[in-house]
């Protein structure tokens, strides 16, 4: 499985939701949403700042990594920014991968 962070910014009726609702709710909701996806939360973090929340999940693939994005913004109370997240063992193997490639003007 892979890992993945989804960078959250709560819209206006995200941020009503979130004053009914509270903090630990939500945190619910989103877990039992990544862990229907054949996933697992490992942390989500509430923000100051440019995001309101950061969440972090292993997920099964980039397709369930996408299905959580989309409904999450097509929900209309959020608005997600995903990156996929390498290890360092990947980071590695990408290191040693042969890449045929040549920089512009080369």
């Amino acid at each position: 499985m892979a890992m993945y962070l989804y960078k959250v910014k709560l819209t206006v009726d995200g941020l009503k939701g979130l004053l009914q609702e509270g903090g630990t709710a939500r945190r619910e909701v989103v877990e039992r949403t990544v862990q229907s996806l054949g996933g697992r939360l490992e942390s989500l973090y509430w923000a100051l700042g440019e995001e309101d929340v950061y969440v972090v999940a292993e997920l099964p693939d980039n397709v369930s990594a996408a299905a959580f994005g989309l409904v999450a913004s097509a929900s209309g109370g959020v608005r997600t920014s995903t990156v996929a997240l390498l290890t360092a063992g990947e980071v590695d193997e990408a290191v040693r991968r042969e890449v045929d490639y040549r920089p512009p003007g080369a």
